[in-house]
């Protein structure tokens, strides 16, 4: 088939032309990055926290007034081993935060590789733990060791945090130390040095969106003894948590009323935190998923509109080629093509906006850079709903018959 005609003809329908072509290009610039976004949001969502969160649940407990910080550590402890001691209970540990817990003042501070060191501290988030830390989270330990029982202090809110050890994840390592030599080195948290006694296959930090943090987690040898509380996170043997939240809260009640414990949002399993911390993330992939979908059922209703345009603006052109021997299948390929020299159009000029429009997102939002294989993908879906949106005026057109081309007008 020659193109040249079907070119000419385009072009003494030069506005309606164009406007499809725009809205093709919009359309692909929009539903590329819209679903680049919800594709890093997806993958954001699956995000694994490292731990067992099908066995763990937290326990968002605070104290009644007048408790001196020698009093509450005492408390701690004694919480602690009460509920080690509740059936179904695997472990159990206190601390300041959790994975996806959100920001506090309490949960990030900066390691420095040099006390004198002038460049950018690395910024990391932290959890308070004892030995019993890694085995309620679930967590590997992939290299030295695990805390002893000595080696756990009682800190305040507003005292010095100077552990002689520390343990980090394997990410945070690498970034330190990329030579691999990370076990055994001496870093400088702000008020003193820490060696590295361990290191953990991986960790989440209270943290959802920090890109400078993503990873990078560190556990402190202390108990977190705050006035204004302590979470509790409980590891247990079955996945059915209900009595074993059940039989923690009565543990910890019997123990009279030193405590405060919501009753709205004081306990929760891990699945409810993830699934409040990413709600956002979870609607955000929802409006633009549908935004899309609206998007392409426009575009194709703007197809089929000017393509039914066109067949009745034509007919009697279509009907003189019929006469001229002309088939059925002959007509069905011309408006194919033509659909899709202007879908061809609309994409090269929605690809250029594509990329165009992701470079002003990551310089606003600080996104990746769209991979290529997103607009092309775009482009397969517009020429195949282009081709399927003209088939039906395509299909009337070419059921239009010679004899339209001897009626007058």
């Amino acid at each position: 088939m020659q193109l040249g005609p079907i070119v000419a003809a385009l072009g003494r329908h030069k506005v309606a032309t164009l406007l499809i072509v725009l809205q093709v290009a919009l359309t692909l610039a929009v539903v590329s990055n819209a679903m680049f976004i919800v594709a890093s949001r997806i993958v954001h969502l699956s995000r694994p926290t490292s731990t067992d969160e099908a066995h763990l649940f937290v326990i968002r407990n605070g104290w009644t007034m007048g408790q001196n910080a020698t009093q509450l550590d005492a408390n701690i402890r004694a919480d602690l081993d009460a509920l080690r001691h509740v059936a179904g209970v695997r472990d159990a540990f206190s601390s300041q935060g959790f994975p996806l817990a959100g920001y506090n003042v309490n949960i990030v501070t900066h390691l420095k590789l040099d006390p004198e060191q002038t460049t950018d501290a690395q910024l990391v988030t932290f959890f308070a733990s004892d030995e019993h830390t890694i085995d309620t989270l679930g967590i590997s330990l992939v290299a030295g060791r695990n805390f002893r029982p000595d080696e756990i202090a009682d800190t305040g809110p507003n005292d010095k945090m100077d552990p002689a050890g520390i343990v980090v994840t394997r990410s945070l390592a690498d970034k330190l130390f990329p030579d691999g030599s990370a076990l055994g080195k001496t870093v400088y948290l702000p008020d003193g040095p820490a060696a590295i006694i361990g290191i953990v296959a991986s960790l989440q930090g209270p943290l959802k969106n920090s890109r400078t943090m993503d990873g990078f987690t560190v556990l402190v040898p202390m108990h977190f003894v705050d006035p204004a509380g302590v979470i509790y996170m409980v590891r247990t043997e079955s996945t059915d948590m209900k009595p074993v939240i059940a039989a923690s809260l009565k543990a910890l009640q019997a123990r009279g009323g030193i405590r405060i414990i919501a009753p709205k949002g004081g306990v929760v399993t891990m699945a409810e935190v993830r699934e409040r911390a990413y709600a956002d993330d979870h609607s955000v992939a929802m409006l633009m998923s549908i935004v899309c979908g609206l998007l392409l059922l426009a575009t194709v209703g703007g197809i089929v509109g000017l393509s039914s345009f066109w067949v009745s603006q034509r007919r009697r052109q279509i009907g003189i080629r019929r006469s001229l021997g002309a088939t059925a299948g002959d007509i069905l390929r011309y408006f194919h093509a033509e659909n899709f020299l202007i879908v061809s159009g609309g994409v090269v000029l929605g690809a250029l906006l594509a990329f165009l429009a992701n470079l002003g997102l990551m310089n606003v939002y600080e996104l990746p850079r769209m991979p290529l294989y997103l607009p092309l993908l775009g482009a397969l879906l517009l020429w195949l709903l282009g081709q399927v949106a003209v088939w039906g005026p395509a299909r009337y057109a070419a059921r239009v018959p010679p004899v339209v081309a001897i009626r007058s007008e």
